[in-house]
């Protein structure tokens, strides 16, 4: 059977309506998961993914599970749980939505809050006697946030990425403490940085410099807080 014909333009068909819906769904779509890949991925979860690596996946693993769990519940409290906590409340108080508290200009307060939680947690960890390779995880991390806050009056960097350099970084570091082949990993936390900083690019958070800073920033101080400090 023949195709039937028509003498109407067709950018004015149903067929091509139905396609550019389609084209805007497929935009809704790929926005809603770079929306969530920012909000599991954040740079909260760097030192709790870190001691819960270190525990479960190196020799680390022979000690006592009330141990690790105690150590990892100490954790959540204070890099998670209160600064989270805390910048929700900061929010809700001011009555800013999630995009509004990005802007540059409002980012020192929930910048300052977290390093007070982390200053907490660091001082807990050196009055408990944990090792340094430990308490390293908390340092670098402090020491990233700190240079981040400092860069943010003149350059909104990504804290995101900057998370995802730290878990690069640190993990060569743990390679080189532990001598064991970090590629596996490696590859893993490289391709997670690279979809975490595309995300945050499609939500319209940085752009391409920005992203690229963060990464190098906590790549950098992921090695020097582990390694040298």
């Amino acid at each position: 059977m023949e195709e039937k014909t028509t003498s109407i333009p067709d950018e004015l068909t149903y067929h091509e309506h139905r396609t550019e819906c389609n084209k805007r769904k497929e935009r809704d779509n790929l926005f809603l998961a770079a929306q969530a890949i920012s909000v599991v991925f954040t740079p909260f979860m760097v030192p709790f993914l870190a001691f819960f690596l270190l525990f479960f996946f190196t020799y680390l693993n022979i000690m006592p599970l009330e141990y690790k769990l105690t150590i990892l519940g100490m954790v959540y409290c204070f890099t998670i749980l209160v600064p989270m906590l805390a910048i929700y409340l900061f929010q809700k108080i001011n009555g800013w939505t999630l995009h509004e508290l990005g802007a540059r200009e409002k980012r020192l307060v929930p910048y300052l809050m977290t390093i007070v939680s982390y200053v907490a947690c660091l001082v807990t960890m050196y009055r408990i006697h944990l090792p340094r390779y430990m308490s390293g995880i908390i340092a670098a991390t402090l020491i990233c946030m700190v240079i981040c806050t400092v860069i943010n009056f003149r350059w909104k960097i990504s804290t995101h990425m900057a998370s995802g350099g730290m878990m690069v970084g640190g993990l060569c570091s743990f390679s080189l403490i532990f001598q064991f082949n970090p590629v596996g990993w490696l590859c893993f936390f490289i391709l997670l940085s690279g979809l975490l900083g595309s995300a945050r690019i499609i939500v319209r958070q940085h752009t391409l410099n920005e992203v690229g800073g963060g990464f190098l920033v906590g790549l950098f101080c992921g090695v020097t807080g582990i390694l040298f400090i």
